[in-house]
């Protein structure tokens, strides 16, 4: 994999560069985003384009719905460059505004997913039309890189490519992770066992203490023979050799929401029938501290509770140890960033942020990604 930056600045003035940016980011009831952390790290690939005199054409998506458009993200965007936002995508409007570049300018063309079938069945003709707008294709949505679409993986057969710095960056932190140095913590959260099985097996013959938190640990908490009341479970239940696993560590503590909405923290065995678990508790907290103070390696990906519903002090709690260990630290998903982003925890001591959740995840599964392979 050949990264952009190995390419002389003089070879790429005046080149067509399609940078395929993972720029799909959440937005505000007003339509401004809300998250810039995939902006911001977007910015080293397309300011060194733009600084080596290159033609920038920014594709990206943006949500499931296909009458979103990439204008807020455009607006974003416009705070680090001057980006001209066109809402063409495959027409003559996208196809004269490329045609009209002056070197060093960027162009954002419209949401892919105006076209999701195309692009998700990674349609020839789709392909060929994104791929006629460039001379040169760059990889730097390292968040959608796990999904063989046509952006991801068709273009890259039809014009010379390269990954970008946040893709080289990604790949560099995540391989860390597949062979991390011990004591290794891995943190995981999320719903939906059956998705996180293969990973969280895969941690457990690779690091020292697993942890699971969020949705999935009441799945773990159901086959201890715990009562879960009305918590969110997976329609898979975790094998027993994953929950026995010594390295397996498991909530001692809980979080629950009664049905008159009051909050109390119990132990899992004294789960109520009305109870719905919502994160964990201060002794899991306290369980884990020392676990992290002595790790080497953190690895750390989903909320401990249910953020959304306000639920967020255990998570920042987490965060506020990690903050003061010494490990090498890699934390992805973009809730989890989000919340700690929000809460002013300081992003210089929590490592590496990792754009990915589900891409982060299939790589430390995988060892790579459809559209990594994609690049040669």
């Amino acid at each position: 994999m050949k990264c952009i930056d190995e390419v002389p600045a003089g070879e790429l003035k005046g080149k067509r560069v399609l940078v395929r940016a993972g720029l799909d980011v959440s937005l505000d009831k007003d339509g401004e985003v809300i998250d810039l952390l995939r902006i911001q790290k977007a910015c080293p690939t397309i300011a060194y384009l733009k600084d080596a005199g290159a033609k920038v054409i920014i594709l990206s998506h943006i949500g499931r719905d296909p009458l979103l458009t990439n204008e807020p993200v455009a607006r974003a965007l416009k705070k680090y460059f001057p980006v001209v936002y066109v809402a063409d995508l495959l027409g003559p409007v996208a196809r004269g505004a490329v045609e009209a570049m002056k070197d060093g300018e960027i162009l954002m063309l419209e949401n892919l997913r105006q076209y999701y079938d195309l692009e998700k069945a990674n349609d020839e003709a789709f392909t060929d039309t994104l791929a006629s707008f460039g001379d040169i294709y760059v990889n730097d949505a390292f968040s959608n890189s796990h999904r063989p679409h046509a952006s991801m993986v068709g273009i890259p057969k039809l014009l010379p490519s390269y990954a970008g710095l946040l893709l080289r960056d990604e790949v560099a932190h995540l391989s860390e992770a597949l062979d991390p140095v011990h004591p290794a913590l891995a943190i995981i959260g999320g719903a939906k066992f059956e998705t996180k099985d293969p990973v969280i097996r895969t941690f457990l013959t690779r690091y020292d203490h697993v942890c699971v938190v969020g949705a999935i640990a009441n799945d773990v908490l159901r086959v201890q023979g715990h009562p879960v009341g009305r918590s969110r479970i997976s329609d898979h239940a975790p094998e027993r050799d994953v929950v026995e696993n010594p390295k397996l560590i498991s909530p001692v503590d809980v979080t629950v929401e009664r049905l008159d909405m009051q909050a109390r923290v119990k132990l899992p065995k004294d789960v109520e029938e009305g109870d719905k678990i919502v994160d964990i508790g201060p002794d899991t907290v306290a369980k884990l501290a020392p676990v992290i103070a002595d790790a080497k390696f953190i690895i750390w990906n989903g909320p401990t509770g249910l953020y959304e519903d306000g639920y967020t002090s255990f998570t920042l709690a987490i965060a506020e140890l990690i903050t003061e260990s010494n490990a090498k630290k890699v934390i992805g998903g973009g809730d989890t960033i989000a919340l700690l982003q929000e809460n002013g925890i300081a992003e210089e001591k929590l490592g590496f942020l990792s754009t990915g959740g589900g891409a982060m995840l299939e790589y430390l599964l995988k060892g790579t990604l459809p559209a990594i392979d994609a690049l040669g």
